[in-house]
C-alpha cells in the first residue's frame, strides 16, 4: 500500500482495522508523512543548489559545494528512516475486506453456508486417529518426540503409501484441470516472505527463521508461489496463471499450546499440495468460487463430510479480503474441523510485490488468490477416522485404491 492510496482510503481503513480486530496508528503515518515532506523539500532543494552551483561556477563552486553536501550527509539518512517508518506502518494495513464478508469479531460469528454428506454412524464406539495410527502402526508419535520433540510424528506403513495415493490422486485432478504444476523451494529471502503478508502483526512468531543465512522456512507454498512473478508485467491474454505446489511446510504454532497437542492434527512439520491463482481484477471474485469449488470436488471424491465455512472480518487475517474455509467431519470429536482454506487476497500481495498486467496498453496490479487442495495429515485424519470398520481395519476411499494397491488397512500379524 503507498501513502496516496492511505490517504485517498482512510475512512475504509479505519473501518477495515476494526472489523479485522487490529489496532494501529494512523496519526503517526500522518506526522511522519509530514516529516517526510518537509525533509524531502529541504533535500531536493539543497540538491538542486548544488546542481545549479557546479553549473554555473564549476570548481570554484567547490566550498559552496562542500557545505551543501555536509548538509545533505545529515538530512538524507533522516529521510531514509523517516521513509523506512512510514513503510513499516503502511505494510501492517490490512487487506480491505469484501462487501460481502459478514463482519463478527472472530471464528465463532463465521457462517456455516453448505453441508455436504452425512457424518458416518457406526454401531460400535469411534477410536480417534491416534489409536488408529498406534493399533495399525501407521503414525508413531514416540519415536518422533525423542527425535524431534513435540508436534512432530512419523507416518509408517500403508500411511505412507496412503500419502503418496493422496498426492497422485490430486495431482492428477489439478493437471486435468490445467493448472500447472510446480515443487517450490521451501527457503525463501525476507524480500520473498514479507511481501506476502506474513511478518506483521505477530505472524513473525510463527515462521521459522533461519538467521545465520536470513532465510524463511515456508509455512504454506503459496509464499514462494506468490513472488514467483515479482516485478513482473503479465499481459492480460495471459491470465488466469493458475499452479499448483506440492512442499513440505514448516510452522512454528506459536501461541497455540494447550489445544490440539495430542496427535498430528497441529504440528510443526507437514506435507500440503497448495493452489494459487493469478487473475485479472474483474475474474479474482469468479476464480475465488472456482477454487472453492475444487476443494468441495477432491473432498467429494474422497467421500469425506463436511461443511463450508465463511469466515467473518476478524478471522481473515492480514492479507484476505474474503475466505472460505471447508471442515471434515471428524467421529472422535464429533464435530468439524478444518482441512481447507481458501482466500482471495485481491492486489495487497500483488501490490508488494509489484506484479502488474498490461491490458490495451493500460498497467494494473493483478489479483492473487490460494487454496489447499490437500492439507496431508488432516485428510489422513479424516479417511482414518471416517473408513473405521468394526473389525479395527480401514476402508481406503475408493479413488485412492488405484494409486494404493490395497482396499483396506489391516491389523499387523
Amino acid at each position: 500500500m503507498d501513502i496516496n492510496f492511505f490517504k485517498d482510503n482512510n475512512l475504509e481503513i479505519k473501518k477495515a482495522l476494526l472489523a479485522k480486530n487490529l489496532q494501529l496508528d494512523l496519526d503517526e503515518i500522518e506526522k511522519l508523512d509530514q516529516k517526510r515532506k518537509k525533509l524531502q523539500l529541504e533535500v531536493d532543494n539543497l540538491r538542486s543548489q548544488k546542481n545549479s552551483l557546479t553549473r554555473k561556477l564549476g570548481k570554484n563552486a567547490q566550498p559552496q559545494v562542500i557545505k551543501i553536501k555536509q548538509s545533505l550527509k545529515q538530512l538524507e539518512p533522516k529521510l531514509k528512516d523517516t521513509l523506512s517508518k512510514i513503510q513499516a506502518l503502511l505494510d501492517k494495513i490490512p487487506n480491505l475486506p469484501k462487501a460481502d464478508v459478514p463482519v463478527g469479531k472472530d471464528e465463532s460469528q463465521n457462517i456455516i453456508i453448505k453441508k455436504w454428506g452425512r457424518p458416518p454412524i457406526f454401531d460400535f464406539q469411534p477410536k480417534d486417529h491416534i489409536h488408529l495410527g498406534k493399533s495399525l502402526d501407521l503414525i508413531d508419535l514416540e519415536k518422533a518426540s525423542q527425535i524431534s520433540g513435540s508436534r512432530f510424528y512419523y507416518l509408517k506403513n500403508e500411511a505412507v503409501l496412503l500419502e503418496f495415493a493422496l498426492i497422485n490422486f490430486a495431482t492428477k485432478f489439478l493437471v486435468e484441470e490445467r493448472f500447472t504444476p510446480l515443487l517450490p523451494p521451501v527457503l525463501i529471502k525476507p524480500s520473498s516472505m514479507r511481501p506476502m503478508g506474513y511478518l506483521e502483526h505477530g505472524e513473525d512468531n510463527e515462521v521459522y527463521h533461519l538467521e545465520k543465512d536470513d532465510l524463511y522456512l515456508i509455512g504454506t507454498s503459496e509464499q514462494s508461489i506468490g513472488p514467483y512473478h515479482q516485478n513482473e508485467t503479465i499481459e492480460a491474454k495471459k491470465l488466469p496463471l493458475r499452479y499448483f505446489a506440492f512442499s513440505t511446510c514448516f510452522r512454528r504454532e506459536a501461541g497455540s499450546y494447550g489445544k490440539d497437542i495430542k496427535g498430528i492434527i497441529r504440528v510443526h512439520q507437514f506435507d500440503k499440495l497448495e493452489m494459487f491463482s493469478f487473475t485479472l481484477p474483474g475474474q479474482s471474485d469468479k476464480e475465488h468460487e472456482y477454487l472453492l469449488s475444487l476443494e468441495e470436488k477432491l473432498m467429494q471424491k474422497l467421500k469425506i463430510p463436511y461443511q463450508v465455512v465463511k469466515m467473518c472480518t476478524g478471522d481473515l487475517g492480514l492479507t484476505a479480503a474474503r475466505k472460505y474455509d471447508i471442515e471434515a467431519w471428524l467421529p472422535s470429536q464429533q464435530k468439524y474441523r478444518e482441512t481447507h482454506s481458501t482466500s482471495t487476497c485481491t492486489d495487497y500481495q500483488s501490490r508488494r510485490l509489484n506484479i502488474r498486467y498490461r491490458k490495451d496498453n493500460k498497467k494494473g496490479f493483478i489479483h492473487t488468490l490460494n487454496g489447499t487442495a490437500l492439507a496431508i495429515p488432516r485428510i489422513l485424519i479424516a479417511i482414518l477416522e471416517n473408513n473405521q470398520q468394526k473389525d479395527g481395519t480401514i476402508q481406503v476411499p475408493e479413488k485412492l485404491v488405484e494409486y494404493t494397491g490395497f482396499e483396506k488397512i489391516k491389523p499387523k500379524k
